[in-house]
């Protein structure tokens, strides 16, 4: 069992998603974002956008997406049953909605980030089948590419945040990118 000192007794410890930190730390160091914002709330539409990042210079503007579901790939589920499609094009629809109305000059990118989705041809759901589906919803309904980085895509993207990180000598303030540069800094 872990014991909290009593020096940290009335210390509040900051939750950090740290999916949606991985996915601002790509926009703001990969993408050069100026602007990152996480749980965006969307007053409107009554949801949220887990990570939107702005890139003032080139005009573009990020909706992501993040699940971080491990062992069961990604699986989204409603009274028992797999609501894949449904909740992640629903997550969609609300930042779609949302990029048009406030971003309509920008070059818009939609992302869907989970480092696991299993491909498993002969199952009831089949998880690369939802994101085929998805992907295809999207286009015939708002004319829009959507980018799912998974599985070797996401992994492709933590290297370029480690290379990023092992090349940058200034401490960078992010928990994860300063983790990477420590890690980095100790292999030979």
């Amino acid at each position: 069992m872990f014991l909290i000192p009593d020096i940290f007794e009335d210390f509040e410890l900051d939750s950090m998603n740290v999916g949606e930190q991985i996915v601002s730390d790509y926009l703001s160091y990969i993408k050069e974002c100026e602007f990152i914002q996480k749980n965006l709330q969307i007053s409107e539409v009554q949801g949220e956008i887990d990570v939107i990042g702005i890139n003032l210079k080139k005009k573009e503007l990020y909706v992501c997406e993040v699940a971080i579901h491990l062992t069961t790939g990604l699986r989204y589920t409603k009274n028992s049953k797999s609501n894949n499609v449904e909740k992640i094009y629903e997550k969609f629809e609300k930042g779609i909605q949302y990029a048009q109305k406030y971003f309509p000059d920008y070059k818009k990118f939609f992302m869907f980030w989970t480092p696991i989705v299993h491909d498993t041809p002969n199952a009831k759901n089949n998880q690369i089948e939802d994101i085929r589906t998805i992907i295809s919803l999207v286009k015939e309904n708002h004319d829009i590419n959507l980018e799912f980085i998974i599985n070797d895509k996401f992994l492709v993207c933590l290297k370029e945040l480690r290379v990023y990180a092992k090349n940058e000598t200034k401490a960078l303030n992010s928990p994860v990118m300063r983790f990477l540069q420590i890690e980095e800094s100790l292999t030979p």
